[in-house]
Parts: C-alpha cells; structure tokens; sequence
C-alpha cells in the first residue's frame, strides 16, 4: 500500500513525466538534407503578406515559446544584453547575410521564431567561431555530430561552417529533439546544447526523487542553465527593444545571397572580381572554403549577394572549366612523393590525383603535373584557414610577466607537455592558436605561446625572449627602438597599448620581449 502511495504522490507533482525510454535518439532521426521547396508553402505567405515589414518583426510572428517567463537567470542574461547596444549592433550586422535563409526554412519546418535567435547564443553569429570544444560555424556543429547530419569535412571544405547545409541539418536536429521530447522545446534546447543523454539522464534523476523533470528544475551543466535563459532574454528583447532600451538595425525581409553553380572548382579571388565584390563578403557568404578555392569534390557552388547573380553567370559562361584555377606544371623529381608535392602548392594528394592520370601513390622521375594553385598571393586571402590562424597568433595577448615565444612542434609535444614547459593552462595555448584542446598537434606545426617559464630557450627558432624595460633616450624614435632590438613598430605600439606613432618623450619606459640571440 505505501508503494502505491508514493506512485500517486509522484504522479501528481509530474502529471506529464512519461517515460522517453521508447523514443529513438535524435542521430537515428536522420532526414535529407536536401533545401524544402519553398513553393510548398501557401500562396503568398511570405513575399506578399510580410513585404512591408523587417526581419526582427517576421522573427516576432513566428514566436512559439513562452516568453512571458521570469526568473532570475533569464533577468540576468537579459540585464547583459541591454547594458550591450554594441555586441546588438555586431551580431545584427553578421545576421543580415543569413538571417532570411534561416526565417525560410524555419517557416517551412513551422518551428519557433525564437530559433532564429540561437545562433546568436551559439557562435553571436560569426560563421568562423570555433570554440574549445571543437565546435564550429554559427550552429556550432562538433565534427562527429557534423558528420551524422551529412556536413562533410575535409582541408578544402568544412559544412559545418556552410550557411544553408549546416541551418538544415542544425533544425532537423533540433527537430528531431523535440519529438524525442513529446515537443517540450526547452528541453530539446537543453539537449541541443549538452546531449540528448545529458537531459535523460537528468529527468530520470528526478523522477527518481519525484521532482519535476521541466528544465528549470533539472540538474544539468552550468553552461546548459545559462543557455536556454539566454534564449529566452534575447527573445524578449527582440519582441520589445524600446522597453528595454535597446535599438535593433533593420534588416530588410528578402534574400542575401543567391546560389552561384560553377560547375567545377573555382579560385575565390577570381569569382569575387567576377561578382564585382570584395573577396572578404565572398569568404562570410561562403565560410565553408578553408582554402582559396572551392572544393575539387564539390559541391561547385558559391554564395554571391542577390543582386550580383547574373553579373558572375555572365562571365562565368565566358569561360571553360580549366580558366577558374590557375594552373601549374610541375616535374617530378628523385624524392618527391604526393604528400610532398600537395604540401608545397599548398593543395592535398587527392586533389591532384583527381585532374592527373595518377595510379594509386605512385609517381615517376619525370612525370609531368598539372597543379591547381591560386591566383593571388596566398596572404592576400583573409579568411582562408591559415590566415585566420596568423590573425589570431598576432593578436593574441599573454598574462602579465610572459614572453612570446614561437614553437615549432615536435613529435610527442601535446598541449598537456607544452603547458608543463611553460607554465600556462592548456586552454591559454589552443585560445592563443586558434584550436581547441582536442585537435591534434602536427609535427612542424608552428604554435604561438606566451610562456611563463623564465629565460625560456626555444631550441627549433634558436631564441631566447627576455622581458626587457626600455627607457627612452633623446633622438630615439619607434623605428629605432625596433631596429635596435630586432623587433616590429606594431608589436612595440601593441606590448605598450600605443594607437599611434606619437612622439617618444626621453625617459618614457617602454615594456619589449626581446631575442636576446639577436639584440644589436
């Protein structure tokens, strides 16, 4: 009798705690990954009843969730974002090229406008963000849960990063979520962000103890708490910006971009000239190119602004396949293999087996190569992989008392040995490089680290770095104070928060982190 009780006691706290044991997880609910027809969709809907308003307010019609909810957490994340116009401004800018595409298929799937919303939770919209757990794009795919949903990933191309496959595969994953959820979206949203299990696990906790199993009143992650309020904040904030101070630009409610089919591989450089835009809108329309062209393997296509669509197709039917990349004949010599022959025109093996009569590995002494290689010299492409790496390296600041040094990495090295030598935290280094923890390091990689460790001899660059306070003396000049000690205007005008060339007053003091192998 007192087993029935507790039953009954239990069923009244949580009238709607059925068991999930029966549902498939989220990964087995797979679908195409194919774009919806948007001409599916009644007459009209969009282009004729929404014409006259801005994307924030088609955002606010499509509102499912329950956005009168207050509570501390949600007061909190939403405080943040009214003390922020800034951060308002940023993400709104990066959203203009994406946020239509994401409103489409979001009407077509009838999910919750608030949706649109996450990839600012996620990534605050920036198709580069890359976090400590190896998550990428504005969806912040990880690389296996990436894979399950159908976005390949190799050195030429990532679809994590890809605007309209990785917002396909990110809403049928959540969609996927909410059924596994009997259509609690708070919940699905706490699984997006730390696993379905994570949240199983956490309602069977629970209903163990006969609690409530809605989120608020889950056991999960720290970041997971905050997540699912950030949405809701940011939300709220969309439907009502005057209340809380706040102004949103307008984004206009029609297409960005429009899809370009190349028909085969393609330098950026040259389908941004093609466009008639800078290389730079080419890049965030199409973060998915890690390198500076598409993909040999496809898919042949580029993202360009609506309104420069037929300008490239013009151009592009002016010319063959074989006139989109520059290409190169090479002579094999004794040594060279693939691998090393991929690494020097900065391409991979495959790559050239594909457009070369290439049996397996095998090369011979005086073969001749044809070898894809970009137009343009390889810095002048931003936001290919590489370059955005030197950014974050140049940019990246150490704690106080630290010297950069460069590391070239061995075999053996790890990020766990490297923060022992040098005495800082695993995540300092991968956040100074661009990486997260988890990926691999490569032998003769080259790793920027602001080391801790005193009189720190960097045994593949032949460096010592010291700290050095320099006072300034009279003639003395940044130009040459740099020359002086073998280091850049910029790196002196950065170690000393210095935004222009002033004029050095003697007795200023100057903070340097000199070679002292190469000092004059």
């Amino acid at each position: 009798m007192g087993f029935s009780v507790l039953l009954s006691a239990c069923n009244l706290i949580q009238p709607n705690s059925d068991s999930l044991s029966g549902y498939q997880a989220p990964e087995l609910l797979v679908e195409s990954l194919e774009t919806p027809e948007l001409s599916s969709l009644p007459p009209g809907e969009i282009l004729i009843e929404r014409e006259n308003i801005d994307l924030w307010q088609r955002v606010r019609d499509q509102y499912q969730l329950d956005s009168d909810l207050e509570n501390r957490q949600i007061t909190a994340q939403l405080n943040w974002f009214k003390s922020h116009q800034s951060y308002i401004d940023r993400v709104s800018l990066r959203a203009e090229r994406y946020l239509y595409f994401i409103m489409e298929q979001i009407d077509v799937r009838d999910m919750p406008g608030e949706i649109a919303l996450l990839p600012i939770v996620e990534s605050a919209f920036d198709p580069f963000a890359y976090s400590h757990g190896r998550a990428s794009g504005v969806w912040q795919f990880i690389p296996s849960t990436g894979r399950i949903y159908g976005l390949k990933q190799d050195w030429w191309y990532d679809g994590r990063r890809d605007i309209r496959r990785s917002t396909i595969a990110a809403l049928k994953f959540l969609k996927g979520l909410s059924r596994e959820f009997k259509g609690d979206w708070m919940l699905a949203l706490a699984a997006y962000n730390s696993g379905a299990g994570t949240v199983r696990k956490a309602i069977r906790k629970n209903k163990r103890k006969c609690l409530p199993t809605d989120f608020w009143n889950l056991s999960l992650p720290k970041e997971t708490r905050d997540y699912v309020p950030k949405l809701i904040a940011l939300a709220k904030l969309v439907a009502n910006p005057e209340k809380h101070g706040i102004t949103l630009p307008f984004i206009e409610n029609k297409p960005y971009f429009a899809v370009v089919d190349t028909g085969s591989q393609m330098d950026l450089s040259q389908a941004a000239s093609m466009a008639g835009v800078d290389l730079e809108e080419i890049y965030k329309l199409n973060p998915q190119y890690n390198q500076w062209a598409t993909s040999p393997n496809g898919p042949h296509e580029i993202l360009v602004p609506i309104e420069n669509k037929d300008q490239i197709e013009q151009q592009l039917a002016q010319i063959t396949p074989d006139q989109r990349i520059k290409w190169q004949r090479y002579k094999v010599k004794s040594g060279d293999s693939l691998i090393s022959i991929a690494k020097a025109f900065h391409t991979t093996p495959d790559a050239l087996k594909q457009v070369n009569p290439i049996q397996g590995s095998l090369l011979h002494i005086g073969d001749m190569l044809l070898i894809p290689t970009a137009f343009n010299n390889l810095a002048s492409y931003t936001y290919s992989a590489k370059n955005r790496k030197s950014v974050k390296q140049n940019n990246a600041r150490g704690p106080k008392g630290s010297s950069k040094i460069s590391h070239s990495v061995q075999n053996g090295d790890s990020f766990w040995s490297l923060s022992k030598q040098h005495k800082v935290s695993v995540n300092s280094i991968a956040r100074w490089n661009g990486m997260s923890p988890k990926d691999p390091l490569i032998p003769g990689q080259k790793l920027v680290i602001w080391s801790k460790a005193d009189n720190i001899y960097n045994k593949q660059n032949r460096e010592v770095i010291r700290k050095v306070r320099y006072r300034v003396r009279s003639g003395d000049s940044l130009h040459r104070i740099a020359n002086k000690f073998n280091v850049r205007v910029k790196d002196i005008q950065r170690w000393n928060q210095i935004k222009s060339r002033k004029y050095l007053q003697p007795g200023d003091e100057l903070i340097l982190y000199v070679d002292v192998t190469q000092a004059g």
